[in-house]
């Protein structure tokens, strides 16, 4: 099907506007206008419980957010990965997200600041988020959550991050995820699959933004390897049920379907759901965009079922 027309509408002004996915800008200037389009587009605020917290981290403390639901616990809890490329990007540009999970499910979600390239390239970024999913994980019970019900989520960038420290949790014998919520997910940083083809200019996300990230990321580092792209992972069995959201014209496409597919194959309950008409992100735009609102209904309802019986 065609874009659908507010997505066009936004494609259109960035086209105008010469930021539609220039590799141009230095890491400071794509990181504030990161911001700015997050707060033209993100989701209408919910207002959970917000707390401003710091995490250990493998280098020192990690900013991170907690939202809490009305209510009373133990709720699930979901540790979240921002968006951004590895990159852009931090609580701030996830606040929208987070506050419709921490609504919707309910539960408590924990927000990441972890470390950015290119200051901080590869593996910063996966060892921040392996820190502090064992944090979430021991502090769960603290912060009004059940241990026994924890899920890894995040966005592009964010839910790369998510599928690695799921994998290396289940490598390490815990702590236990119960499920792993990949919205748009990069899984295959070789930029091999067809989607980079089809939809990789006019989309917003373009080939060329997605492979100055990565290269941002990386430093050199080996784009195979199964902590960059999961997907090339030898061993995908044993891990936590799976919704994979991808979008039509998303250069990221086949990937984040590519590996639900083989999490299907490796014996993993893993299910792909693919919103016709729009673009990488989509689910960030429920403010100016009328069909990511169902979408992110249909998202937040799966991640709630999934946790209402799960036991890790």
């Amino acid at each position: 099907m065609p874009t659908d027309p507010q997505v066009q509408g936004i494609l259109d002004y960035l086209a105008a506007s010469g930021r539609g996915g220039t590799t141009a800008l230095d890491p400071g200037q794509s990181r504030a206008g990161y911001l700015a389009m997050a707060a033209m587009t993100a989701h209408p605020e919910v207002r959970p419980a917000i707390g401003d917290r710091t995490v250990p981290g493998p280098a020192g403390d990690l900013a991170a957010r907690v939202y809490r639901p009305d209510g009373e616990g133990p709720f699930p809890v979901v540790l979240y990965l921002h968006g951004g490329g590895w990159v852009l990007g931090g609580i701030a540009t996830a606040d929208g997200i987070c506050q419709q999970l921490a609504v919707g499910v309910p539960a408590v979600v924990v927000s990441l600041e972890y470390r950015l390239a290119p200051e901080d390239p590869f593996p910063a970024a996966v060892d921040d988020a392996e820190a502090a999913l064992r944090w979430v994980a021991d502090h769960a019970a603290d912060l009004g959550g059940d241990p026994d019900r924890l899920a890894v989520a995040g966005d592009s960038a964010g839910a790369n991050l998510a599928a690695v420290v799921a994998r290396r949790a289940r490598d390490a014998g815990g702590p236990p995820v119960a499920f792993q919520l990949l919205l748009c997910p990069v899984t295959d940083a070789t930029c091999s699959q067809p989607s980079y083809a089809e939809n990789g200019e006019g989309y917003m996300l373009t080939a060329g933004l997605m492979r100055w990230m990565i290269d941002n990321y990386l430093d050199g580092a080996d784009p195979a390897d199964p902590d960059v792209s999961p997907l090339l992972a030898h061993d995908l069995a044993g891990l936590p049920p799976t919704l994979v959201v991808t979008a039509e014209y998303d250069p990221l496409r086949d990937e984040g379907e590519a590996y639900a597919a083989r999490l299907r194959g490796a014996g993993v309950e893993a299910v792909a759901v693919r919103y016709d008409g729009m673009i990488h992100a989509f689910l960030d735009m429920t403010a100016v965009v009328d069909a990511a609102r169902p979408a992110l209904e249909e998202t937040i309802g799966a991640l709630r079922d999934a946790l209402a019986t799960s036991t890790g």
